[in-house]
């Protein structure tokens, strides 16, 4: 894994890619390798105009023409269930990478927070609705972008709405750490039924993104801005945990990848261990009961 480059990355011709997120940052970089590489790229972006931008310019610089945009709004069940029900032939790759950090409080439009509802509970409600889809596919694989942030997070059950007390980096830490639980709880179930699809989770390390922009600090958001930008390595480095994650040969269900360097903060991807909140096995059926509960999306034959 040491000597991982985008040109290990193998022929995708013929396979799909839907990428969450896929208008800037990770998702943008991630999304112009597949095509690069020759998959048909789905780009499912909130933001039309941003999404048409991203579209034209991975065509243009890939001269892959099957790159398509989907409109998503992760932060609207009505919104994923148009978009899963839209979906038309097998998926062979799901990039759940969109997501929202330290923002001020707010909600979705379903009453869930935003961080909480974003990160989590809408790509948990995104992959249960497309499980028909991936199990057409011949090997599918649904790669989950994670956090560092996850280290400091805990489940709060009792306040999962955050109506007693609002700290935007909790919340953040919490939407990242239930990225990795959901994802250890999906390929347990998964390997229980005998799937060949698997769930694999990738973090970026110190990348300089414009996940930030959703801070409503100026201050801290000029600050934060300027330490990413002086520090975090580019993100087409940063996207290279996912894209292995997702195309690299021998990858297995419930490993989790991220930068090699030290701190895991930048580097070339390598197997990392999350922390232990991560792999309590009762957390996570938990996280995943509620969620089923929260979102009304099950997961057909793995309930």
């Amino acid at each position: 894994m040491e000597n991982y480059s985008i040109e290990s990355i193998p022929d995708l011709s013929g396979t799909t890619a839907v990428v969450t997120g896929a208008n800037s940052g990770l998702g943008l970089q991630t999304s112009l390798v597949l095509a690069a590489k020759g998959a048909r790229v789905e780009l499912a972006c909130r933001d039309r105009q941003r999404g048409e931008a991203a579209q034209t310019r991975i065509r243009t610089e890939t001269g892959n023409s099957d790159v398509h945009l989907r409109q998503l709004d992760l932060a609207s069940l009505k919104s994923i269930r148009r978009f899963a029900a839209d979906q038309d032939g097998p998926v062979d790759l799901l990039i759940n990478n969109a997501g929202v950090m330290a923002t001020p409080h707010r909600t979705t439009a379903d009453g869930f927070e935003l961080q909480f509802g974003v990160n989590h509970l809408g790509h948990f409600a995104l992959t249960g609705l497309l499980l028909p889809a991936l199990r057409q596919a011949p090997a599918a694989r649904v790669v989950t972008v994670s956090s560092l942030a996850h280290r400091g997070g805990r489940i709060d059950f009792e306040d999962l709405a955050a109506q007693r007390r609002y700290r935007p980096w909790v919340r953040y830490n919490q939407s990242k750490l239930a990225n990795l639980l959901f994802t250890f709880e999906f390929q347990r179930r998964l390997q229980a039924h005998g799937e060949k699809l698997i769930a694999v989770a990738a973090h970026p390390g110190f990348t300089n993104t414009n996940l930030t922009s959703g801070m409503n600090h100026p201050a801290t958001l000029d600050i934060l801005g300027s330490f990413f930008r002086l520090l975090g390595q580019s993100g087409a480095l940063g996207a290279l945990p996912t894209l292995y994650a997702a195309t690299a040969p021998g990858v297995r269900g419930g490993e989790f990848y991220g930068p090699g360097g030290p701190g895991q903060l930048r580097g070339r991807p390598v197997l990392v261990t999350p922390a232990p909140q991560a792999l309590d096995p009762n957390t996570a059926r938990r996280l995943w009961d509620v969620s089923t509960e929260l979102t009304g999306v099950r997961f057909p034959g793995l309930d």
